[in-house]
């Protein structure tokens, strides 16, 4: 009994150069801030500050492991991995996503700490927070510019941004009500907002990247939906041993038999199974196998023996 088999492996790899280069300034500009930041936050005794240096301290090392997951990324498909080394970029997703939870955690225990016991902390922090909503700002515009919709690993740097962010925002909110009201409790206040918002994030992009390793199906696609329209093709009979996954989060593969009529024409069978695929599921990477009816009769066969 033959079989028919088409690979589709139209992707492309675009993205990667306008992704890099966004990463590389974001890494110089923030690892630089974080300098600063953490020196202010040390003179100037506040917690809102020297968490959010520690956190831009992680984003340095985030944005680090994702320039070196673009670089392994670009690496050849070899014998050994024969679908290359993208899927670096969802392991360094996952670590980010890791260490996001990690220093929410610890910033969550440093505030415990200073509500026992406020500190005098000097208002003068919010200039240096100001300064570092200005950086913060300019790294979100230029990683925002790079695939971070579709990408895992861009959006996971991202977030890391966005968290300093929202840290600068936190410490001069703080810094205003230190110098208003003398209100020394505000910086851990401030803090606790800030580590929330960070273990969302961390939470969701953790998630994201467990479920691509676990093969889990890209959320877009409708597995349902699928098996629908292909059932629709004139000469399709059957669909079974249907599988769809992510390499990377920009990159869907699908896999299927359909068993077919004798008399259908499989080349045009193929062609039309693959455009539709493409065209209504964003799905370039496809494995079709296609079967005569007795391959059907056959495994209905086997099945009623088990």
């Amino acid at each position: 009994m033959a079989h028919k088999h088409n690979h589709n492996h139209s992707h492309g790899h675009h993205h990667g150069t306008s992704n890099k280069k966004a990463l590389l300034f974001s890494f110089i500009l923030i690892t630089f801030f974080m300098v600063v930041e953490a020196v202010g936050g040390f003179l100037t005794n506040s917690l809102a500050l020297l968490s959010d240096a520690g956190h831009m301290l992680s984003d340095a090392a985030a944005l680090g492991l994702s320039l070196l997951a673009f670089k392994i990324g670009e690496r050849q498909a070899n014998t050994s991995k024969t679908y290359g080394y993208r899927r670096f970029e969802i392991i360094a997703a996952f670590i980010n996503g890791v260490t996001l939870i990690v220093i929410s955690i610890y910033i969550f225990y440093e505030a415990f700490q200073r509500f026992m016991e406020p500190p005098n902390v000097s208002a003068s922090m919010m200039i240096i927070a100001i300064i570092g909503l200005i950086v913060n700002i300019i790294a979100a515009w230029v990683l925002m510019r790079g695939d971070s919709q579709e990408n895992l690993n861009i959006q996971s740097a991202l977030l890391h941004v966005f968290g300093d962010l929202l840290g600068s925002i936190g410490a001069i909110i703080a810094g205003i009500l230190i110098l208003l009201f003398n209100w020394n409790i505000a910086d851990p206040i401030a803090s606790v907002i800030v580590a929330f918002l960070i273990v969302i994030s961390g939470i969701r992009i953790t998630k994201d990247s467990i479920h691509i390793l676990m093969e889990g199906k890209p959320s877009h696609v409708d597995v349902k939906e699928i098996k629908k329209q292909l059932l629709e093709l004139q000469g399709v009979e059957h669909v079974h041993d249907l599988h769809v996954w992510s390499i990377t989060s920009e990159f869907p593969a699908l896999s299927c038999h359909l068993v077919v009529q004798d008399s259908i024409d499989r080349d045009n069978l193929l062609m039309k199974a693959n455009d539709l695929l493409k065209k209504n599921f964003s799905i370039s990477h496809c494995t079709l196998q296609l079967e005569g009816e007795n391959a059907r009769i056959q495994e209905e066969c086997e099945d009623c023996s088990h």
